[in-house]
């Protein structure tokens, strides 16, 4: 473990939601702690001014983002890096699509049929409004219908069917040992570690 300090950074609540359940249990052994920030909500300078003040302490970061309407991952990377212009290029995570894509990627066929859905073989070209189509009617809420999909969440099915999701895990060298990537159900994702931190825009650290 290092004694450096990890700071996700992520548009919304579904992705905060989604890193905080999936990515974080993943990663937290390697950092003193690691904490996610909701930028979207955040004004231009006052991100840029919280990523210099990582910079400066020597800690870590990743800005996460969604593909949206960029025509490719290069593209999307400059559209944040002219908004946040103190941001490096290899700090910034691209979901492809957007973030419900890397939720639907995790479900494995036996999980699917309990939550009535049929989701596709591969999850790159799924959007928000496809994923929200596909919710079964009895879910009273799409948030029940995504914490229902976090807690059958499959790693290795995600790895196999969305590849940005499997570009994140193998770039960030957070494959388990023993995976069998194909047609495995493997390993469910667990919950956040105790020393993970959610900020929610009122409050940033070191500010």
């Amino acid at each position: 473990m290092t004694e450096r300090r990890l700071y996700i950074l992520v548009e919304g609540n579904d992705d905060e939601r989604f890193f905080g359940r999936i990515i974080l249990p993943l990663i937290a052994h390697r950092y003193r702690s690691v904490r996610l920030i909701k930028y979207a909500c955040l004004k231009r300078a006052r991100v840029c001014k919280f990523v210099q003040s990582i910079r400066r302490t020597g800690d870590e970061y990743l800005l996460v983002t969604d593909i949206d309407q960029a025509p490719g991952v290069k593209a999307k990377k400059q559209m944040i890096i002219e908004r946040f212009c103190v941001v490096h290029p290899a700090t910034v995570v691209v979901i492809i699509q957007e973030i419900e894509s890397w939720y639907l990627a995790g479900i494995e066929d036996p999980d699917a049929a309990i939550l009535g859905v049929n989701p596709p073989a591969t999850t790159d070209h799924v959007t928000k409004e496809e994923f929200n189509r596909m919710i079964p009617p009895q879910y009273a809420s799409r948030i029940a219908y995504m914490l229902e999909i976090l807690s059958r969440f499959s790693l290795p099915a995600a790895y196999r069917k969305n590849r940005s999701f499997r570009y994140f895990m193998d770039r960030e060298r957070l494959v388990p040992a023993g995976w069998a990537h194909e047609g495995s159900a493997g390993e469910k994702a667990g919950g956040p570690p105790p020393d993970a931190t959610f900020y929610h825009g009122e409050h940033l650290p070191n500010e």
